[in-house]
């Protein structure tokens, strides 16, 4: 498997690379049709109190879904530990449920007459939710802005093609990546749709459903 370390707003050194490139052992082991472990260390500094961190994320991609882990630490050899702990338990936990689909076959089954989903552990989302996300009622912090207000949640704006695939086929995916949530277009219903995770192994799905406005109003 090939190894790429990088550096942004730090150098990487011979230590912490052999250090990179031992670990990525683990992976390969737990991964072995990867074909490439990227590593990303980012140093950060935070001018109000003099805080420094270091974030280590780790890509693995090969033949099947891309694996995302990261962890930050004020030690960037301590993040490599966590990150790598991170992406070993993804891979097992992926590895588990490879094994247990294949003794024990599943699917999501959509009843037209309830609108459940049966054979996948999904819930719809709550109103409290859906009225969250349809009034905005979301803390967002600027990442570029050094005076921004402290928030714990942090929104990055990222841009990906658009995926068709089933619910379940999107839990896998938002599994391997290590994230709460994954975004996908529902191959049943070719609606824009979240899966988030709840509990345990507890999930819900959010879709949006578009009507197209009155022909006066696209007059206007």
């Amino acid at each position: 498997m090939e190894t790429s370390i990088v550096g942004v707003g730090v150098g990487i050194t011979d230590r912490f690379r052999t250090v990179a490139e031992e670990k990525s052992t683990r992976i390969e082991n737990l991964a072995p049709r990867a074909q490439r472990l990227d590593v990303k260390v980012t140093h950060r500094a935070y001018h109000n109190g003099g805080r420094e961190e270091e974030t280590v994320e780790l890509t693995v991609t090969g033949k099947g879904p891309v694996v995302r882990a990261e962890a930050t630490d004020g030690d960037k050899f301590v993040a490599l530990d966590l990150a790598v702990d991170k992406l070993a338990e993804q891979l097992r936990r992926a590895k588990e449920k490879r094994v247990d689909a294949r003794n024990h076959p599943r699917g999501a089954k959509f009843e037209k007459g309830s609108g459940a989903l049966q054979g996948i552990d999904v819930q719809p989302a709550s109103v409290e939710v859906l009225h969250a996300v349809a009034t905005g009622e979301v803390p967002i912090q600027n990442s570029d802005s050094e005076e921004a207000e402290y928030t714990p949640v942090v929104i990055r704006t990222k841009n990906f093609d658009a995926e068709w695939m089933t619910v379940e086929e999107a839990v896998d995916r938002m599994e391997l990546v290590g994230h709460d949530f994954f975004l996908f277009i529902d191959a049943r219903t070719d609606h824009p749709s979240v899966v988030y995770r709840r509990k345990g192994w507890d999930y819900g799905v959010i879709s949006l459903t578009a009507t197209a406005p009155p022909a006066q109003e696209l007059a206007s």
